[in-house]
């Protein structure tokens, strides 16, 4: 279910991102009479690639962006369709005299915030992303600000009788596998954020010369867990208090390393291989690499595979309900606005073209399904 919740959530924020005024550059397409400038376009690119599976290869910083790469002219498009449809939907928002006031933020904070589980949490997911908190509080108005929009053109109610029906009629969808119940010290090592914090420091380091400077801290971020690990099994008891003293997973460190029961899809592959095949009452015998750097596991129960039951997963429903609708009345929104739209594209580089490899992939991918 939580996977479900995620997916229809993101899928309305895919449509909020990628595009904040920015003056002070050229223009490269005119939306009636709003500019999409080219910084905009490369703030949202590099966010677009940064939040893809490009980002295990450094990002945004290592991409190829040349017409000669098949991938950029994908995401060009892309990115540039999303920048057109946030453009439209910022025009509609002004004209409809939509506001935010720090009141709607603060509101909007609490319940990201609640749901995140922490603070703590909500900054440490923010820093494995590269999004600031101005970014982040920018994309909360953005987002209070299209909830109003959908409002304004009819209001989402959502019963406890649509969500009992949802449950009835999609049994698969609160299956769930094995869980086991763990906690974890984390080491942070995200190869992302290493390049990031020493380009911020050094602009001019070359490529071979960030790539041994990577290395070197991989190497000293693992062996800094290693001697964790030593000391965990050394003294086993004393795993929440150096979990909240060691560990850069500040959110799960206020609950001594807790990241309470999970099933194997919600977490990252080597995570879950590893705490799957533990025992309760174990610590992982070595650190466990994954993404977001070198892991020490405790595993602490297990729970047999089940289905959730409706009173647990009501609400979740009701929110995946509620979102589906609004996703459908923001498509329905945006399809009229596109259709009455005049949109000039300034720089012809950026026009769609039926030529273009990008969307000859895509039409290659569709038939091959």
């Amino acid at each position: 279910m939580k996977k479900i919740l995620t997916c229809a959530a993101m899928s309305v924020v895919v449509l909020l991102s990628g595009c904040t005024l920015m003056g002070g550059n050229e223009g490269i397409v005119k939306v009636n009479d709003g500019i999409i400038t080219k910084a905009q376009f490369d703030k949202a690119f590099d966010k677009a690639i940064d939040n893809s599976v490009f980002k295990a290869f450094g990002g945004a910083d290592n991409f190829v962006k040349s017409n000669d790469n098949i991938m950029y002219n994908i995401y060009k498009e892309k990115v540039i369709n999303e920048l057109i449809v946030k453009s439209l939907l910022d025009q509609e928002i002004k004209k409809r005299g939509i506001t935010v006031s720090q009141e709607d933020l603060q509101s909007e904070m609490k319940t990201v915030i609640d749901k995140v589980g922490s603070k703590g949490e909500l900054n440490l997911l923010l820093k494995q992303r590269g999004v600031s908190n101005a970014e982040f509080t920018e994309d909360l108005k953005t987002q209070i600000e299209i909830k109003k929009l959908i409002n304004t053109i009819q209001k989402v109610n959502v019963s406890d009788s649509d969500a009992e029906k949802y449950y009835k009629s999609h049994p698969e969808e609160f299956k769930h596998g094995e869980q086991v119940r763990a906690s974890h010290i984390l080491i942070s090592a995200d190869t992302l954020q290493i390049i990031r914090d020493l380009k911020a420091k050094n602009k001019n380091l070359s490529t071979e010369e960030l790539n041994k400077k990577v290395e070197k801290i991989q190497a000293e971020r693992k062996a800094k867990a290693e001697a964790i690990l030593a000391e965990v099994k050394a003294s086993p008891d004393s795993f929440e208090k150096i979990a909240q003293k060691e560990s850069d997973d500040k959110g799960s460190a206020e609950r001594g390393g807790e990241l309470g029961f999970f099933t194997k899809e919600a977490m990252v592959p080597e995570f879950s291989k590893a705490a799957f095949a533990m025992k309760p009452n174990t610590i992982s015998e070595t650190v466990v690499k994954t993404p977001y750097g070198y892991h020490i596991i405790k595993v602490t129960d297990r729970m047999e595979a089940g289905t959730a039951p409706y009173a647990k997963v009501k609400d979740e429903i009701k929110f995946v309900i509620e979102t589906q609708k609004q996703i459908e009345i923001l498509k329905n929104l945006t399809q009229g606005l596109m259709k009455t739209a005049k949109i000039e594209y300034l720089d012809p580089s950026f026009k769609p073209s039926t030529n273009n490899p990008a969307k000859q992939a895509a039409e290659t991918e569709k038939n091959a399904k």
